[in-house]
């Protein structure tokens, strides 16, 4: 009898662990991207998601470097470090949709999704329109 129970329990136990992720959905903290030394803050912002650009390695040699590739001239002027470039991404634990993400290498927004891939893995997905998008993994920093 108690050896039955003990076999239910194992299985159970298994059966829970395989719906659940292995890890600890939290995708707010300093991510880098994988290119130009680009490091993002994601947190909470409200109910949803935001990300601003910390630094790069263009910023890390021009601190005042400006957003000069925005497409809406008005902008231009802002500098790059701590620019929001992440917003209203709305869902969770571990995918979030129906957000903007700003890209300062083209001036251009695009229609978003973050989904965490583990706890030092996420991907990052801005379209123009499907099946028109750019698709990048970032790795967690803190």
């Amino acid at each position: 009898m108690i050896r039955k129970a003990m076999i239910a329990a194992a299985v159970l136990g298994a059966s829970f662990a395989t719906a659940a992720p292995a890890f600890a959905a939290d995708v707010t903290g300093l991510w880098a991207t994988p290119g130009n030394g680009g490091q993002v803050e994601i947190a909470r912002c409200g109910n949803s998601l935001c990300g601003k650009l910390v630094t790069s390695d263009h910023i890390k040699t021009n601190p005042g470097l400006k957003d000069i590739k925005n497409k809406d001239e008005s902008q231009r002027s802002r500098t790059l470090k701590n620019l929001q470039m992440l917003y209203d991404f709305s869902g969770g634990p571990t995918k979030w949709s129906g957000g903007k993400v700003y890209n300062p290498e083209d001036g251009g927004v695009y229609a978003g999704t973050i989904e965490l891939v583990s706890n030092t893995e996420l991907k990052l997905k801005g379209c123009i329109v499907a099946p028109l998008c750019k698709t990048q993994k970032w790795t967690r920093i803190r």
